[in-house]
């Protein structure tokens, strides 16, 4: 997997929900608290998700191969889209049942200091983590919002890393307030409401991670600034006079299929319009390194054909 796919952070999440996992259903065994049950199941969720993302970068990495001639870039699309469906019925499905059970039937927290010990310690473990995906994430992220770079990055891996430790961190917020109203209150609903709240920030962050993986998998075209540095390096003044129409797509995070129809002169021989691809692929490549596949076909411009071309937008 690349730099760019987050390895440190996925690595690092792994880690920390692995820790967080045991003492999380350890405080659960002292205690009898919901709130840690559906945390420790969220970390388990968690902990799997990241040995997911790790097995996508691997499995993407095979050489391309005739029944897949564009390679398997899009294997980590795959596995992020996986993550979703994990995180929404494992973790996100069983917090609200169990929490919807500890609501009917409540029962007072037994050695309240487990879990409170044990979610102090989820804090600082997550934050941790947090703190390296956002490291992470800010040599890629540029002056985008974080908004925008989770809709927009092409790598899954951090938006995903991103999305499941800020999750994560709410979710220990809101298992500090159940388990602190219960003692408070001396009445078990508060944690069962706890796990509830737990339960539906999962499931919301599972539907935002799959429409973004599943965007991803459909196949979208590259950003903007690609788009433009593309046309611009199609374009030398000579031979190739304009871009016709332009496609681009991402085989995987890494790797970028172009696809144009060129105007050329009239005049040119084919050995000028031979020479004129070679260099406009080469000038592609050096704009934009990730375009590896390149397909380029050249035409003699007409006005009135070219407007009943799709919009050459990407």
């Amino acid at each position: 997997m690349s730099a760019s796919g987050g390895t440190k952070a996925i690595v690092a999440a792994l880690g920390a929900n692995l820790a967080i996992a045991a003492a999380k259903f350890v405080a659960f065994a002292f205690s009898g608290s919901s709130s840690m049950l559906a945390e420790g199941v969220h970390s388990v969720a968690d902990s799997g998700n990241q040995g997911l993302l790790l097995l996508g970068g691997k499995k993407a990495k095979r050489a391309a191969t005739a029944e897949h001639p564009f390679g398997y870039g899009r294997e980590r699309y795959i596995y992020g889209f996986l993550v979703s469906i994990v995180l929404f019925t494992i973790g996100g499905v069983f917090a609200l049942y169990e929490g919807w059970e500890k609501i009917q039937n409540p029962h007072p927290l037994d050695n309240w200091y487990w879990p409170v010990g044990v979610l102090v310690f989820a804090v600082i473990a997550e934050g941790f983590s947090f703190r390296t995906a956002v490291k992470e994430s800010n040599e890629l992220r540029g002056k985008q919002s974080w908004i925008q770079f989770i809709r927009r990055a092409k790598a899954p891996e951090l938006p995903v890393v991103l999305l499941e430790d800020f999750g994560a961190l709410i979710g220990l917020v809101l298992a500090l307030a159940g388990v602190g109203l219960t003692l408070a209150t001396g009445s078990g609903v508060w944690d069962g409401i706890g796990t509830m709240a737990i339960g539906a920030l999962l499931v919301l962050i599972a539907l935002v991670l799959a429409a973004e993986t599943k965007s991803l998998l459909l196949g979208e075209a590259a950003g903007p600034d690609q788009v433009a540095k593309i046309r611009a390096a199609l374009v030398d003044g000579d031979v190739v006079t304009r871009v016709i129409h332009m496609r681009t797509l991402h085989l995987g995070p890494e790797e970028l299929l172009v696809a144009a129809k060129i105007a050329v002169q009239h005049d040119d021989t084919a050995a000028e319009v031979a020479r004129a691809i070679d260099a406009a692929e080469a000038r592609i490549r050096e704009a934009v390194p990730i375009a590896r596949v390149i397909y380029l076909e050249p035409d003699i411009y007409d006005e009135k054909a070219a407007a009943t071309q799709a919009p050459s937008g990407s």
